[in-house]
C-alpha cells in the first residue's frame, strides 16, 4: 500500500479527502500513480503540471517522476509560488 497525504485547504477540496491509502503492487513514478487513480487523485493532475503541487516522497522533495513502491508515503501540498517547485533554490 502506498498512503497518499493531501496537505492544504486548496488540494483538499479539489480532491475531497486529505489521506487516501492506495494498492500498488510494481514501482511506479507519482505521475503514473494519479493518473492510475484517476478517480481519487485526478484533480491533482492540473495543480503538478502547474507546478502548484510539491511532492514529497518519504519526506523528501520529489518530482512527478519520482519513483513510487510499496510502503511509501506521498504527500502533496499547495504552494502558491509557481515559478517554486521545491527542487531548485528559492529564485531571488
Amino acid at each position: 500500500m502506498v498512503t497518499v497525504l493531501i496537505l492544504g485547504n486548496t488540494l483538499r477540496d479539489a480532491v475531497g479527502e486529505s489521506e487516501i491509502e492506495l494498492k500498488v503492487t510494481d514501482p511506479t513514478t507519482v505521475k503514473k500513480l494519479v493518473e492510475t487513480n484517476q478517480e481519487q487523485l485526478g484533480a491533482l493532475l492540473r495543480f503538478i503540471a502547474s507546478r502548484e503541487a510539491l511532492i514529497t516522497v518519504n519526506k523528501k522533495i520529489g518530482t512527478d517522476d519520482s519513483p513510487v513502491k510499496d510502503g511509501d508515503v506521498v504527500k502533496f501540498s499547495f504552494q502558491s509560488r509557481t515559478s517554486y517547485d521545491g527542487t531548485r533554490d528559492i529564485p531571488t
